[in-house]
């Protein structure tokens, strides 16, 4: 089976982020960044896929410089290749998805598989629009999946429960977290990994679709008011939603 996991760079979690001063991209000085969380599930579920059907574990990731740090990361944990193209821009998820897909076809993977989301962006659409420029089915958020011959049944999380579909390869999964147990890198393989080597590609050039026209981050100091639940108490809420709030 051949199989492409796409991962991606974030900042930690952890953190402290500031808007920079051209204030539509945030000051990376001091940022630390790793692996996206949710792309720990995506590399793992391409190893277990490739233990149970044979195969190859190519990693993609789509970046600056640095996020070839991450590509070191999934060496260790076990995929067979490396792929890195660079792109320091980054302009939007659809930029992004032209060249995964743009990588997928040279490839010709029988199962593409991202994270749930990136915690940066946020946008939860990366499977959907990589399998439309693929002219793949896609599988957003699935937390169980079972691959038998071209067969695929995978329960995806939806709000209030789960849903069990059905889809044929190749086809492009987002990894949710419960899908699997992420195994860790041992430091020998951690060692290794660091003289393996990684294929580089040019960008492919696209149109983005989304522009950011402002940064800026949320308000820290908010003065909170507790208050009972006595009719004068619920008047008061009341008076302060529609006087202050102005949300009613």
């Amino acid at each position: 089976m051949n199989i492409l996991v796409c991962i991606s760079q974030v900042p930690d979690t952890t953190t402290k982020i500031a808007v920079g001063t051209d204030g539509k991209t945030i000051d990376k000085t001091g940022v630390k960044f790793i692996l996206n969380p949710y792309d720990e599930f995506t590399i793992e579920e391409g190893l277990r896929l490739r233990e149970k059907f044979g195969g190859t574990v190519t990693a993609l990731t789509i970046g600056g410089e640095s996020s070839k740090e991450i590509l070191r990361t999934a060496l260790a944990m076990g995929v067979d290749k490396a792929v890195f193209v660079k792109d320091e821009a980054k302009d939007d998820s659809y930029s992004i998805a032209v060249n995964i897909a743009d990588v997928a076809n040279s490839m010709s993977p029988d199962v593409i598989v991202v994270g749930r989301q990136s915690i940066d962006y946020d946008s939860f659409g990366m499977a959907s629009m990589v399998g439309e420029l693929l002219g793949m089915a896609s599988i957003s958020v699935v937390s169980s999946l079972s691959i038998e011959g071209t067969s695929v049944t995978a329960e995806r999380d939806v709000e209030g429960g789960k849903e069990i579909v059905q889809a044929s390869l190749p086809c492009v999964i987002s990894a949710q977290k419960g899908l699997n147990d992420p195994r860790y890198p041992k430091l020998p393989d951690i060692m290794k990994a660091k003289s393996k080597p990684i294929e580089e590609r040019a960008s492919v050039v696209s149109t983005s679709r989304v522009q950011t026209l402002a940064m800026e981050l949320p308000l820290s100091k908010r003065v909170g008011k507790i208050l009972g639940d006595s009719d004068s108490d619920i008047a008061e809420l009341v008076r302060l939603l529609h006087e202050e709030a102005k949300v009613i």
